[in-house]
């Protein structure tokens, strides 16, 4: 029996029996003869494979070996600063939902969180404070949109791949009040047509949501939700219009057409795998790229260019774009009349990110660096990622807060060690790979399960002589860990989140626009070898959304992919330059960025400068310095 394909595989997608695993060969010449596996063609040389969970750990020596365990992304949102919120000053990626609950205050109804009460959608942004134009002024937005250029985004679509869309606010409409939203695939309906050759899910067209518009319940017509209200944010900002009912409010591209992608959230064994708490939004590798594939679809080369927002990250993977999802993005972002805008994250100041270096001479008694984590009560466990450099060689002893220790772990070619203290529930699973299939590095995984509150070390030393000594250690996300855990000594650079270290993509990085601060939660570069990014930085601080103010490098780049948007319009829609793809944008952009004397650049915090699309034309026109 041969594996199936897409046309099979709905089921398995779906189920939570089925493993969902990302490749990069060629799948029918391996699977071939296989029962219970299908799979789904990605492009590129890439396809989704849906393996039973209970068979899947032999035939691919996991399921949680690492290369065939898809990455989980997480919203890269800080806390809603608004009116109204008493919020402030709690961390949280997820809004105000997760950090009422972390705080043990009541969270907002599920359902809507943002749009709560029987209002129409005009009359509940009238509750919101009043639109502040400041961030598209200081990023040079709002000048050209204005004559001569009118750059609005018009003949472009702006694709959002996030937690779907309030398609009822006024901001994603026509003058005429019908919509500018082309498509809704929502991953996480099952009982209407899905996109060609995907399978799963259910599409809306413009058509279905214009006659959601004219229903008394739209929901009745259209049941897709944006329950958290993240993914509206981002669309607001990057492409909303104005509300035509006497409010005001602006995003960067309101003439753009409009793609929305819901995410569904991830499975339950993943979400088991990574401790991750069932409260906070995950979303598999997998799925996004997935959802890339179906935003790619409705791109026409010299003629409708589509720019893809992602305001999702991870600290999973060796923070040098060779993740699936990244490599995924690349070839995407080298396609013609595309561009990838990827958010930094907001783990600059989390002391999630660990570097370490050994001296390399022989013999010396400090031929080793002790890593020390900080794990708070109610950590319920946690995944932990060392990566070294090839052709450097390491040994990791671990001791636990009560003293118990594992001697020194030798890395061979691959290998599983599971280790069970006497005196303590902590169990430790670690994972070695001596070069890793995708990096070609040497990655050591640790899975710590129930591990003991207090300070557990993790002593780094040498295998043999050293020719470079430096390593890199990274915890997972803030709002993947139930409690705090922390390095007590911690580096905030190369902090940068997956996938904004991949190649043709526009890397964003997050700022203050009222003061020009760097904002100083905003993931900082470079990539782990050295490599440039982010490329710029945009303001993601109290930015007006259509729920209020918020803050994060989601909304950098949401702002970054408007104006992204701008340009596309002026460079394909056109005519100026038909070619125009990632890679392009993204050097016009750091062409017109603004740079100060006090800065060195490339900076791992401000890449090129600060967004200003108004100077990318001052150049193109010749009248900068």
């Amino acid at each position: 029996m041969k594996a199936d394909t897409y046309m099979d595989c709905r089921d398995k997608i779906l189920s939570d029996d089925y493993v969902d695993i990302v490749v990069d060969f060629p799948v029918d010449i391996l699977l071939a003869g296989e029962p219970d596996i299908c799979y789904v063609p990605l492009g590129d040389g890439y396809s989704v494979v849906y393996d039973k969970l209970l068979t899947a750990r032999n035939r691919w020596r996991g399921p949680y070996q690492y290369r065939f365990t898809p990455k989980v992304y997480g919203l890269m949102e800080l806390d809603i600063t608004g009116p109204g919120n008493d919020m402030q000053g709690k961390r949280g990626n997820v809004g105000a939902v997760r950090a009422a609950q972390l705080a043990g205050e009541q969270a907002p109804v599920p359902g809507n969180p943002v749009t709560q009460g029987p209002y129409t959608a005009q009359e509940r942004f009238t509750l919101q404070e009043p639109f502040d134009p400041t961030p598209l002024i200081s990023s040079g937005i709002l000048s050209v949109q204005r004559d001569p250029l009118n750059l609005t985004g018009k003949g472009c679509i702006f694709c959002c791949i996030d937690t779907g869309v309030d398609y009822t606010s006024p901001v994603f409409r026509k003058e005429d009040g019908t919509t500018r939203i082309l498509a809704i695939w929502d991953q996480t309906i099952q009982d209407g047509p899905s996109p060609q050759e995907l399978n799963f899910g259910t599409v809306y067209t413009r058509e279905q949501i214009n006659e959601a518009l004219q229903a008394a319940d739209p929901y009745s017509v259209v049941p897709s939700r944006d329950e958290l209200g993240h993914g509206s944010a981002l669309a607001g900002v990057a492409a909303g219009s104005s509300l035509g009912n006497g409010t005001l409010y602006l995003g960067a591209a309101p003439q753009a057409d409009i793609l929305v992608v819901k995410l569904k959230q991830c499975k339950p064994y993943l979400r088991q795998y990574y401790f991750l708490p069932e409260d906070v939004p995950a979303y598999t590798e997998a799925d996004v790229m997935l959802a890339i594939k179906y935003a790619d679809s409705f791109a026409e080369t010299f003629k409708r260019p589509v720019v893809i927002c992602l305001g999702v990250g991870t600290n999973m993977g060796d923070h040098n774009g060779n993740s699936f999802l990244s490599r995924y993005l690349s070839c995407m972002g080298g396609y013609r009349s595309r561009v990838m805008v990827v958010a930094g994250g907001n783990e600059g100041n989390a002391a999630h990110h660990f570097f370490g270096q050994i001296p390399t001479d022989l013999g010396r008694m400090d031929s080793y660096r002790d890593v020390e984590v900080r794990v708070a009560e109610g950590v319920s466990g946690f995944i932990m990622e060392f990566w070294g450099s090839v052709p450097d060689l390491f040994n990791i002893a671990v001791r636990s807060p009560g003293g118990e220790t594992i001697p020194p772990i030798r890395l061979g070619i691959e290998g599983e060690s599971t280790h069970r203290f006497i005196y303590e529930r902590t169990v430790i699973t670690i994972q070695s790979v001596l070069v890793e299939a995708n990096t070609g590095e040497q990655l050591v995984l640790f899975r710590v399960s129930q591990p003991t509150a207090g300070i557990w070390n993790f002593r780094v030393s040498a295998a043999g002589q050293l020719h470079n000594g430096s390593f890199h250690l990274w915890l997972p996300i803030t709002d993947f860990i139930t409690a705090e855990c922390y390095f007590l000594s911690p580096d905030p650079y190369t902090t940068l989140t997956e996938p904004s270290m991949a190649d043709r993509v526009i890397s964003v990085s997050t700022y203050n626009d009222t003061n020009n601060s760097f904002f100083l939660e905003s993931g900082r570069g470079f990539a782990r070898m050295g490599q440039i990014c982010p490329d710029i930085a945009a303001p993601g601080v109290n930015i007006s959304t259509i729920y209020g103010r918020r803050t994060g490098s989601s909304l950098a780049a949401a702002l970054a992919a408007g104006a992204a948007a701008q340009f596309m319009q002026w460079a394909v829609v056109e005519g100026n330059s038909l070619l125009a793809e990632t890679e392009e944008v993204r050097n016009y952009f750091i062409q017109g960025a603004v740079r100060t004397t006090e800065v060195s650049y490339p900076s791992r915090e401000w890449g090129y400068g600060r967004l200003n699309l108004r100077r990318v034309f001052d150049v193109l026109a010749g009248v900068t310095g």
